[in-house]
């Protein structure tokens, strides 16, 4: 029974285990977002190994979203990849002192626009070691190396864009508004009954001792 028990404590300590070690995989964030929104998006890369991240590429499904910028890094440098019309397809950071050690992270932003026909943003990911080897993050969902997935949301019905490019809804009927804004009816006669109810009642109690006495 003891064994039993061991075989099982060590079972789930390699579930658990396991499941941390499959979660620690290069994401990109935020993990939902809006269609014909301009978003921020952070890619989160994780070390895995005993030797240094060194280089990280994305790749961008252009049918989803449009990449126009970029936010320096200290410590690493970006080149951007475009295809025969001129499209950023893609970036690649590459470090230019040790990179990611063994017990680090690093986030790297970038930003852009969702397409307004997006449902969600497949991101192939590559991620290079200080040995040359590479680690491919574009499987599928559920697999050892999943590629990363922002889903998209539709954007609500009659939205625009403001002047910084974020998505706005229309404003609300005139009707809704002003019931909307109407002060909420006052609860002082409600409370007026309860008290009257109240102070009734122990009138009756008060009363009836005194007729008992």
């Amino acid at each position: 029974m003891k064994k039993l028990h061991f075989a099982l404590a060590l079972g789930l300590l390699a579930s658990m285990l396991g499941g941390g070690f499959a979660s620690a995989h290069v994401t990109v964030l935020p993990k939902e977002t809006t269609q014909g929104s301009y978003e921020k998006f952070a890619v989160r890369v994780p070390t895995e190994k005993d030797i240094p991240t060194v280089k990280v590429e994305v790749k961008f499904p252009l049918d989803s979203v449009s990449i126009s910028r970029f936010e320096p890094k200290p410590g690493w440098k970006y080149e951007l990849t475009k295809d025969a019309n001129n499209k950023i397809t893609g970036v690649i950071w590459t470090a230019t002192g040790e990179g990611l050690g063994a017990t680090e992270f690093g986030e790297f932003y970038m930003q852009g626009k969702v397409a307004d026909t997006a449902t969600a943003i497949t991101w192939k990911a590559y991620q290079t070691y200080k040995d040359g080897s590479v680690v491919e993050w574009v499987g599928a969902d559920g697999s050892d190396k999943p590629a990363s997935v922002t889903k998209v949301n539709a954007k609500p019905a009659g939205a625009g864009a403001d002047s910084h490019g974020h998505t706005t809804t229309p404003a609300a009927p005139a009707a809704d508004k002003a019931a909307s804004e109407a002060p909420a009816a006052s609860q002082t006669p409600l409370y007026l009954s309860i008290a009257g109810v109240v102070l009734g009642a122990a009138a009756l109690i008060v009363s009836l001792m005194r007729r008992k006495a």
